[in-house]
């Protein structure tokens, strides 16, 4: 059974998908624990679960590598198989990430390699982008420039706002994420930090 920690910012809706979809006996992985770097909305999930949860708070550190600091004992107290960014807004130190990678992915609003970076939704629209999608990556220390594991194509539709986009675009990530953590628990992905995904040695 694939273990897993969470991390939120948000109101986690993600995360709900998630904490139903491994709340199936049949489901391979098990939320073990979520995170957040603030009072988050999402953490509402976590009590309705029955799940621990945990936050660091972004503001009560003097810098970015002091709260990647105790974000990394927090998950090391739990020693997860896998690390999800959720809807997590922050940029997580480069010690943190290299402690934890390739064990740790995140979702992304677009098909990257295009229009990474905190607005990637708004980003397509403002170029005029026919399509756009959805992506599921292995997190590294760059800005959405991991591994990509899984993603989709969503069309952008005449008269569409950065809402309704990123509206039609969510499922798209929900699915992707739970299809993705399936497939690591079931060892069709193996995760690799410098190649991307390969599918395990069948000798």
């Amino acid at each position: 059974m694939l273990t897993v920690a969470v991390l939120i910012s948000g109101t986690g809706s993600n995360l709900r998908a998630l904490l139903d979809a491994a709340a199936d006996p049949g489901f391979p992985a098990r939320i073990i624990v979520i995170g957040a770097d603030r009072e988050a909305d999402g953490l509402f999930h976590a009590e309705a679960f029955g799940i621990p949860s945990f936050v660091v708070p972004w503001d009560a550190f003097e810098s970015r590598e002091a709260w990647g600091a105790e974000l990394d004992a927090q998950l090391k107290v739990w020693q997860p198989d896998l690390v999800v960014l959720s809807g997590l807004m922050r940029l997580l130190p480069q010690t943190l990430v290299a402690e934890w990678a390739p064990n740790i992915i995140n979702t992304h609003p677009a098909y990257l390699p295009a229009f990474p970076g905190a607005h990637g939704v708004r980003d397509a629209l403002a170029a005029g982008a026919t399509q756009t999608g959805a992506s599921v990556i292995v997190v590294d220390d760059g800005v959405d420039s991991g591994p990509i594991l899984a993603q989709e194509h969503v069309a952008v539709h005449p008269g569409d706002t950065e809402t309704s986009l990123h509206e039609r675009i969510k499922p798209v990530e929900r699915r992707l994420l739970i299809d993705v953590i399936r497939r690591i628990a079931g060892g069709e992905l193996v995760l690799s930090a410098r190649a991307g995904s390969t599918r395990p040695d069948s000798h």
